[in-house]
C-alpha cells in the first residue's frame, strides 16, 4: 500500500528529528519563518552544493557570484520593483484576515478560508466585510544610517537576479566568458508575502538558487528549451520520482511583460501540483532597464570582431527551502518490518544528512566501543557520519532510517574475532560483511554511484 504523505506528517518528522523549528518558539513563534536544526542544516547545504555542482563545477561555461543582500536602491527601481513588485490586497473587517484578490477569485484556491469557525470562503455570509482590493508591495523595507532622520530608505532583496545583472560587465571581463555563459547566485531573499504558509513552502525568508544565462538573442528560444530539459532532469538525477513531476508551460496572460516564455517545473506536493522552479526567457529587459537608469552600458561586445548586442536571458530560479521540502516529501515513506511500523526517508545518498552510521551493537563492550570509535574517528574525516551506542541496536536503526542515513555499519562480536562489520542498506535492509579496513573505500565508492529512487511500497 503505497504511504499517503501529508504535510502533518512532514512536519512532525522535521520537528520529532531536528530538521525544523518554529522560529522564536519560546515567545510563540513568527509566523512563516522557520530555524533549521541539525540535519537541515545539513540537508540544506547538500542541495545547495548539489545545484553548484550542476551549474559550476560540472560546466566551463557558469561561474558564481555572491552579491550583496541590500543594494542601491535605485536598482530595484530600475527593475520595476518599487513600482510593480505588488499584490491585490484585500481585508476583512470582521475577521481581520488579510488575502489576495486573485486568490478570492479562484474558487478552489486553497489558501482562502475565513478566520472564523465554522470556517468558510470570503465574502459567503453576511458576516463578511471586505475591503476593496489594494496593492500591497512585497519588499521590505529598512534604513541605512545611523540618525533615523538623514537615513536612506533601502530594501532586502526579494530576489537574487538583480545583483547578477549589476555585475554582468565585471564578471564579463573579469572571468573571460563570452555569451553564451551563465553567472550562478545561491542567497537570501526577503519577501513580505501577504499569504504565506504550507510550512517552508513559502516563507518571508528564504533562500534562492538563481542562475542567469547570458546568450545571443538569436539563440534564446533554443537556449530555453534546454533549460527547461536540464533542470527537469537534475531534480530526477538526485531522487525525486519523474511521475511526481510536470512541466507547465504559461498562458500568454501568465506571462510577466518582459517574458517571451515561461516554463514551471512543478511537483506534487501534499497541498497539490505546485512550482518547485521556474524556467524563464526574460529577454533584454534586465539588462536594457539598468543600462537607461545607470548610463553604463551593459552589453556584449567582440573585440575582434566588434560585435555588439544585448544578450538576452534565460533564468532557471528554485527555491532552497522549497526544494528541500520536495526531497523530504518524495523520501518519506512508512512501511512495516517485521511486523513493526517504520518510517523511513529514502534521500539520495550524496543528499542525506548523514552517509552512514557506525554503531557497536552492545555499547558496554569495550572491545567493540573501541573499534567502532576508531572507524567513526576514520570515516568522519572525509563524510558525515555520526556515532551512536544509545539503546538497542533495532531503536538505532530507526532512528538512522528517519533522517535518511543510507548505511550503518554495525560492530558486533564477529568483529572482534575477523575483523568484519556488517553493512545495513536503508532501502533494502539488506545486510552484508565487509572487511573494517575497506570500510572507507567502500562507503566512498557507493557514495558517487548512480542512485534513483526505490518504487514505492
Amino acid at each position: 500500500m503505497t504511504t499517503e504523505v501529508t504535510m502533518d506528517k512532514i512536519v512532525s518528522l522535521c520537528r520529532r528529528r531536528g530538521f525544523v523549528f518554529p522560529a522564536s518558539e519560546i515567545y510563540g513563534g513568527m509566523g512563516s519563518s522557520y530555524d533549521y536544526g541539525h540535519y537541515g542544516v545539513l540537508l540544506k547545504d547538500n542541495v545547495k552544493a548539489r545545484w553548484l555542482e550542476a551549474m559550476v563545477r560540472e560546466r566551463d561555461d557558469i561561474v558564481a557570484l555572491d552579491s550583496s543582500i541590500i543594494l542601491n536602491p535605485r536598482v530595484w527601481e530600475a527593475s520595476g520593483h518599487v513600482g510593480g513588485f505588488s499584490d491585490p490586497l484585500v481585508d476583512c473587517r470582521t475577521c481581520k484576515q488579510r488575502f489576495r484578490a486573485d486568490h478570492l477569485a479562484d474558487p478552489e484556491h486553497e489558501d482562502v478560508r475565513c478566520g472564523k469557525r465554522p470556517s468558510k470562503r470570503p465574502g459567503e455570509t453576511s458576516d463578511c466585510d471586505l475591503t476593496e482590493p489594494r496593492q500591497f508591495n512585497l519588499m521590505f523595507r529598512t534604513r541605512v544610517g545611523a540618525v533615523e532622520a538623514t537615513g536612506t530608505d533601502v530594501y532586502l532583496r526579494p530576489e537574487t537576479a538583480q545583483g547578477i545583472f549589476v555585475n554582468f560587465k565585471n564578471v564579463a571581463q573579469l572571468a573571460r566568458r563570452k555569451p553564451p555563459f551563465g553567472i550562478a547566485q545561491v542567497g537570501k531573499a526577503f519577501r513580505n508575502e501577504i499569504t504565506p504558509g504550507n510550512f517552508i513552502f513559502r516563507t518571508l525568508e528564504f533562500e534562492q538558487m538563481e542562475m542567469e544565462f547570458f546568450v545571443p538573442p538569436s539563440e534564446a528560444d533554443e537556449w530555453y528549451r534546454y533549460w527547461v530539459a536540464e533542470r527537469l532532469a537534475w531534480h530526477v538525477r538526485y531522487g525525486i520520482r519523474e511521475e511526481s513531476l510536470r512541466v507547465r508551460p504559461h498562458e500568454a496572460d501568465e506571462l510577466s511583460h518582459y517574458s517571451s516564455g515561461t516554463s514551471d517545473i512543478e511537483y506534487l506536493f501534499p497541498i497539490g501540483w505546485s512550482e518547485l522552479e521556474g524556467i524563464a526567457n526574460r529577454g533584454d529587459f534586465d539588462l536594457t532597464q539598468h543600462t537607461a537608469a545607470s548610463g553604463t552600458k551593459l552589453e556584449w561586445v567582440d573585440s575582434g570582431s566588434g560585435e555588439r548586442f544585448v544578450p538576452h536571458v534565460i533564468e532557471p530560479a528554485l527555491g532552497v527551502n522549497r526544494s528541500m521540502l520536495a526531497f523530504l516529501v518524495d523520501a518519506y515513506e512508512e512501511e512495516v518490518v517485521g511486523e513493526r511500523e517504520r518510517t523511513v526517508l529514502r534521500l539520495h545518498p550524496q543528499l542525506a544528512p548523514v552517509k552512514a552510521a557506525v554503531l557497536p551493537l552492545i555499547a558496554k563492550d569495550g572491545a567493540m566501543v573501541e573499534r567502532a570509535r576508531s572507524l567513526y574517528e576514520e570515516l568522519r574525516r572525509s563524510a558525515s557520519v555520526e556515532y551512536d551506542d544509545s539503546g538497542a541496536i533495532g531503536r538505532r536503526y530507526r532512528r538512522q532510517d528517519e533522517i535518511g542515513t543510507p548505511w550503518a555499519f554495525t560492530i558486533d562480536e564477529q568483529t572482534t574475532v575477523d575483523g568484519t562489520v556488517t553493512v545495513r542498506d536503508r532501502d533494502s535492509l539488506a545486510q552484508e560483511r565487509i572487511p573494517l579496513e575497506n570500510v572507507t573505500s567502500w562507503l566512498a565508492g557507493r557514495l558517487v554511484e548512480p542512485w534513483s529512487a526505490p518504487p514505492r511500497h
